[in-house]
């Protein structure tokens, strides 16, 4: 018997080492999305095994309880060294863990003292003593259904949370953070009653009453697991909700001002009408002038009829009214703001291309230009030269190219869930120039509606960021 103990012995320690190695790699799979490092993530899951293992291998004895704490709190201290960002993120990610470790672990002991009760496998393993090859079996098999189960109720859960946690990047909040963890905190709780109650009343499982406890239990662990993962996934949801909502805002504002936009081309052409209707009567004067021998006199009239065109139509000319609106208040608004305008844009006539279309993709783009341009740091704009903004569209073959460049100093946070560059500011009201936003406005807004736009016509955006510019670039496809 001191034997056969031996060897069942081993059979644990080999797979509480496995369980515990498997356990710290889910935990690394966890956090990883989360984490700016994504190698140093790693760190993650090899201090929560590592931890599991020395209090494991201690001589002295420690609660379980204890033990799992432990575990991971060191895998948060790593988790806030690696990155020192958003801790309040990183505490859900450690109380959820935590929690759907020590409920999964529960309800896989729960089914093997289902199994062991089985009266076949209670013969073999309590009763009998002269199978000892059918013992290490089942105990092995038990063992290795247990770690097996477990694996498979953390993984699937925590694979879950992962792939439905949208927002990966963006900083949580104090009330977002305990609304999250709330189920987690549910769930342990309910597990230490049921616990301290078996062990208050001295429950025996050869009592009857043991197997209702069980599946009571069963029921409990598996709804608080199920009930952290949904709730994760609903608040995801609900954010991703206000964020479509945020953004079709931010879209109605586009519309408005292209709406704007239209309402100026309409009085544009009712002035050039005007002078149309008066055209006849300019010319006529300058031919008195002419007869008249008042040259001078005739240039300067030119001149000032030439001003007032100029004023009236705009110097742009891009090939369509409603883009040299947009341009035309771009350049104004450039030249009151001491910022460089070059635009070598054209419109494409002709093609499948629908200017409310690409007056979206110039708004959101040229907005965002101008509001991050003028973010060069004052004890360095000396060394620099002045801001600027070029605008460049060109063609090839069938693909129509939008570039969007603007001077640029600083670095970029990703959202690689949408591949695209999000503000580390804070959020504002309204839109207008005026506004204090990061590239990505309002996490991103803009150029997601950039790229929504662009995907309608079978292309796409591209970010590059270089030599202190900022360079957005837009494919459409034309038929």
């Amino acid at each position: 018997m001191e034997y056969m103990d031996k060897v069942l012995m081993a059979i644990s320690a080999v797979y509480t080492v496995i369980a515990m190695s498997g356990t710290g790699y889910i935990l690394f799979r966890f956090a990883m999305p989360f984490m700016e490092n994504k190698k140093g993530a790693v760190c993650i899951g090899i201090a929560y095994a590592a931890t599991m293992l020395i209090l494991y291998l201690m001589p002295m004895e420690i609660n379980t309880f204890a033990a799992y704490s432990l575990g991971i709190l060191s895998a948060f201290i790593v988790m806030c060294r690696i990155d020192r960002r958003n801790h309040r993120q990183k505490t859900f990610i450690a109380a959820t863990f935590f929690s759907l470790r020590w409920l999964s672990e529960y309800m896989t002991r729960i089914l093997s003292d289902a199994i062991y009760n089985i009266k076949v496998v209670y013969d073999v393993f309590y009763v009998s003593g002269r199978h000892p090859a059918a013992k290490i079996l089942i105990f092995g098999g038990v063992e290795l259904l247990d770690m097996a189960i477990g694996f498979a109720l953390l993984g699937i859960s925590v694979r879950y949370i992962v792939k439905n946690y949208v927002y990966k990047r963006e900083d949580m909040s104090i009330k977002e953070m305990f609304m999250l963890i709330v189920p987690s905190i549910t769930g342990m709780t309910g597990y230490g009653i049921l616990i301290q109650y078996q062990t208050s009343s001295g429950m025996s499982w050869m009592e009857p009453i043991y197997g209702l406890y069980n599946g009571l239990a069963f029921l409990h662990f598996g709804i608080s697991i199920v009930t952290i993962v949904v709730m994760t996934v609903l608040f995801q949801n609900i954010k991703a909700r206000q964020e479509e909502k945020l953004q079709n805002e931010l879209l109605a504002t586009q519309v408005d001002s292209i709406k704007r936009h239209i309402g100026q081309v309409e009085s544009l052409y009712q002035n050039i009408r005007s002078i149309r209707h008066d055209m006849t009567n300019h010319i006529l004067t300058l031919e008195r002038l002419y007869a008249g021998n008042n040259v001078q006199e005739a240039m300067d009239y030119g001149e000032e009829l030439k001003s007032a065109l100029s004023q009236i139509t705009g110097e742009i000319k891009s090939g369509n009214p409603v883009t040299d609106v947009i341009l035309q208040d771009l350049k104004h608004e450039a030249e009151k703001r001491e910022v460089r305008f070059r635009s070598d844009f054209y419109y494409p006539t002709g093609t499948n291309i629908n200017a409310f279309d690409v007056s979206v993709i110039l708004n959101n783009a040229l907005q965002n230009a101008m509001e991050h341009v003028l973010h060069v740091p004052a004890e360095n704009a000396g060394e620099r030269e002045a801001p600027y903004i070029s605008v460049l569209s060109y063609h090839r073959n069938n693909a129509y190219m939008i570039e969007i460049a603007n001077s640029f100093t600083g670095n970029l946070q990703w959202d690689e869930e949408r591949g695209l560059p999000v503000t580390t500011k804070e959020k504002t009201e309204g839109h207008g120039y005026g506004q204090t936003h990061g590239y990505g406005q309002t996490h991103g807004y803009g150029l997601a509606n950039i790229r929504m736009v662009a995907k309608k016509y079978s292309g796409d955006i591209a970010i590059d960021l270089k030599d202190d510019e900022f360079r957005l670039s837009i494919m459409l496809m034309m038929e």
